[in-house]
């Protein structure tokens, strides 16, 4: 039997087919239309979300039911002594929370490891990423675990939303607020650190945005983590809908971050839902230091 299964949501970015190549399972995320209820990656692909999107259908978002996790993971115990699972952030789903309360019942208690690390989206996949080659390594499940909540705080994300109307449907902010926004062409960005979703700042280009991002990345290098050239970081980008922007966007931070390996994916579907196409983020994540000994 094989020591340590590790396990994420379709929030992570890794696709069905990616999961399959890399040797681990990723929990789809529901999302309903009308009474339709469609899974990511799976019943529902990229190019359909946004198609419905620009037709105006309402999308609404949910978490895996208790059953489709307790079914998964009663499958993986057959062939594997423990499971380490990355789910989303708690503070931006209560999916998390309802692994957690899962994962203590018979027969999963001191089998399978909840990973509440605050991440979401391409810092989630970096750390599905590490905690495969620490299993590697021969870490166990606990350890793994550990390892990664260590690492809780030691990542930041900044988002530039291109619409304020699906932040409006999700109650982010109010409606006059949106409209005020729309009319001045204010683009926001977003930060997320830790378990907080905030504002950081407002822009009304993509150039702007985009300078924005990286400030705020060279200022979290400098005084947040004390690495001013981030090279005990990972560096990536989200998008949604076009991956245009955020290659070009790639070739600029090449440029502005000599030596840094990018990875580029698009937001998860249940993510895009609540700030809609057109969106652009620049993320980082510090290296496991356990990873990097001997590497």
């Amino acid at each position: 039997m094989q020591k340590v299964a590790v396990i994420t949501d379709s929030n992570s970015g890794i696709t069905q087919m990616q999961a399959k190549e890399m040797g681990i399972h990723v929990v789809p995320m529901p999302f309903f239309m009308n009474d339709d209820t469609f899974y990511e990656d799976i019943s529902m692909s990229q190019e359909e979300f946004y198609r419905f999107l620009e037709q105006g259908k309402e999308l609404t978002t949910s978490q895996p039911s208790p059953e489709t996790l307790t079914k998964l993971w009663e499958e993986t115990l057959e062939s594997y002594e423990e499971i380490v699972y990355i789910p989303m952030s708690s503070g931006l789903s209560s999916s998390c929370g309802t692994a957690m309360m899962l994962s203590f019942e018979e027969p999963f208690e001191g089998k399978v490891f909840v990973v509440d690390n605050q991440r979401i989206s391409v810092t989630q996949r970096q750390s599905v990423l590490d905690a495969m080659a620490l299993a590697e390594k021969g870490y166990d499940g606990a350890q793994i675990k550990d390892i990664l909540m260590r690492e809780k705080f030691e990542s930041s994300i900044y988002i530039m939303v291109d619409t304020l109307t699906y932040l409006k449907k999700g109650g982010r902010v109010t409606p006059t607020a949106a409209a005020i926004g729309t009319m001045l062409r204010i683009k926001p960005v977003l930060q997320i650190q830790g378990e907080k979703l905030d504002a950081y700042a407002k822009v009304k280009t993509l150039k702007q945005a985009k300078s924005t991002m990286i400030k705020a990345i060279r200022k979290d290098f400098e005084d947040r983590f004390h690495d001013p050239d981030g090279d005990n970081f990972h560096m990536e980008i989200a998008y949604t809908a076009d991956d245009t922007e955020a290659q070009i966007f790639k070739e600029e931070l090449r440029t502005e971050f000599p030596g840094h390996d990018i990875w580029v994916d698009p937001l998860s579907l249940s993510v895009s839902c609540h700030i809609g196409p057109g969106a652009l983020a620049l993320a980082i994540s510090r290296r496991v230091e356990e990873l990097e000994k001997n590497a």
